[in-house]
């Protein structure tokens, strides 16, 4: 047994010293390891990018990515050694049926992260529409909340600004009907008599309490309006202050769960990423689920016979020291029983 041989039967968990007496079963093992060992490196890179997503660090990403690696290995690993070949077929897969689930789930989250890597280029893409779309969102969010904030200020000005231009179009006609007057344009509200006479003498004052009235009113309303102009001018300042830092934050959208959602929307709208998204994912679930499946289908072979005989000589040696201390106990508690009496 060379080097890389005893290397790979270790991780598949299985007994060294019991396949050293079974030669034929090597590379079956070795094999089962190979496997176990290369989805602890898939699980290597895939956490370690997806750590990276989030801490955009990549000394913290190989940290947890290899941690995460070392995990999934000797999960790995022991699923596989946990396994035995004993009874019918029923009965064996009834018994790897909860290490089938707990790998088909592995190999999910295995994929993901690599999926997302693989499909990189399509999902920066995806994410602008993504970003652009919820700014969109939140301008129109905003402008909502920006004209019911300001409701209540914008009715009262636009009151005041409705009067001051009843008042405005009420001098402008009196100017045009003192000017009608003086030139004699006869109308229902003029004499026709040209000249500045007593009708154009009466028009000229109504005239000038019309433009005094104006005057009064803007003079009275001026503060008013300055002052609900600089409130309706705060909130649009807040509210563009507000769209700016959001703004920033939206464009750092494209942690890992944006990117899942990158990618569902791609699937969504592109059946051929879909397809390959569905194998890909089928891929690593078949690589993490194949050392327990291999373990499953294979006939048994000399391994499995030896170690077999080798837990029941434990565990018949095990049973016989009990029953050996269980008798000496007995002895010497009626010995004891015999002195008291």
């Amino acid at each position: 047994m060379n080097f890389l041989q005893k290397f790979l039967i270790i991780c598949s968990g299985s007994s060294l010293t019991v396949l050293q007496k079974t030669k034929v079963d090597w590379n079956k093992h070795a094999g089962i390891g190979g496997v176990v060992l290369f989805t602890g490196i898939f699980a290597t890179l895939s956490a370690g990018y997806a750590l990276y997503s989030v801490f955009e660090n990549v000394y913290v990403a190989a940290c947890f990515g290899i941690l995460w690696g070392i995990m999934i290995f000797n999960l790995d690993r022991y699923i596989v050694s946990s396994m035995r070949k004993k009874g019918s077929f029923y009965q064996e897969f009834l018994m790897a049926l909860p290490r089938i689930v707990l790998a088909f789930f592995l190999g999910i989250v295995i994929a993901k992260p690599l999926e997302l890597k693989i499909f990189e280029k399509e999902i920066d893409k995806q994410l602008n529409v993504i970003i652009n779309r919820n700014k969109q969102q939140l301008q129109d969010s905003m402008n909502k909340r920006f004209l019911a904030q300001t409701k209540t200020y914008s009715g009262e000005r636009d009151s005041i600004y409705k009067r001051m231009n009843q008042l405005r179009t009420s001098y402008d006609s009196a100017s045009v009907e003192l000017e009608r007057e003086i030139l004699g344009k006869s109308t229902a509200l003029t004499s026709g008599k040209q000249g500045y006479g007593s009708n154009a003498k009466r028009k000229e004052e109504i005239k000038r309490q019309k433009e005094q009235e104006l005057k009064e009113f803007m003079t009275q309303n001026k503060s008013k309006l300055d002052s609900l102009d600089n409130k309706v001018g705060t909130i649009y300042d807040n509210l563009r202050e507000e769209i700016k830092e959001t703004s920033k934050t939206e464009n750092k959208y494209n942690g890992l769960l944006a990117r899942m959602q990158a990618l569902d929307e791609l699937s969504k709208l592109n059946d051929i990423i879909a397809l390959a998204s569905l194998f890909i994912i089928g891929v690593f679930i078949i690589l993490e689920m194949s050392p327990v499946l291999v373990k499953l289908i294979a006939s048994k072979g000399p391994y499995d016979y030896l170690l077999e005989k080798t837990e029941y000589m434990y565990e018949s040696f095990a049973k016989e020291n009990i029953a050996k201390e269980k008798i000496s106990s007995e002895k010497r508690l009626k010995k004891h029983e015999n002195k008291e009496v």
